[in-house]
């Protein structure tokens, strides 16, 4: 099949089976995608439930595992306030101290613009 290939074939006949092999592997690969993604969660719940059955932990035979959004933001709020409270507490004075710089030629507005030459 591959002996014969050469760029003519391509535009002749072969670039129609080749563009039809490469949209059936593109199709074929977001079906498999989407189908991994919509499924994801069960199979975090049934490697979760592995994981508990093992610990021998009683919740692994709860029907429903999920965490509800009330939940999941009392945790956020907790984590925020904790992480908070570790900081240091700092002052709010600010203190600002002027220092007189030379006269510097790299922030000057008169080298960079064009000067015309005179007529």
């Amino acid at each position: 099949m591959f002996e014969n290939f050469d760029l003519n074939n391509i535009i002749t006949g072969d670039g129609i089976f080749i563009s039809v092999v490469g949209y059936v592997v593109v199709f074929a690969a977001l079906f498999l995608l989407s189908v991994f993604i919509s499924n994801l969660k069960n199979i975090l719940n049934f490697l979760q439930r592995k994981k508990l059955r093992e610990e021998g932990h009683y919740a692994a035979e709860f029907e429903n595992l999920d965490i509800t959004g009330e939940i999941n933001a009392a945790i956020a709020t907790a984590l925020y306030l904790y992480m908070e409270e570790a900081h240091d507490i700092e002052s709010a004075v600010l203190t600002i101290k002027r220092i007189k710089k030379d006269y510097s030629p790299w922030s000057s507005k008169l080298y960079g613009l064009r000067q015309f030459p005179r007529k």
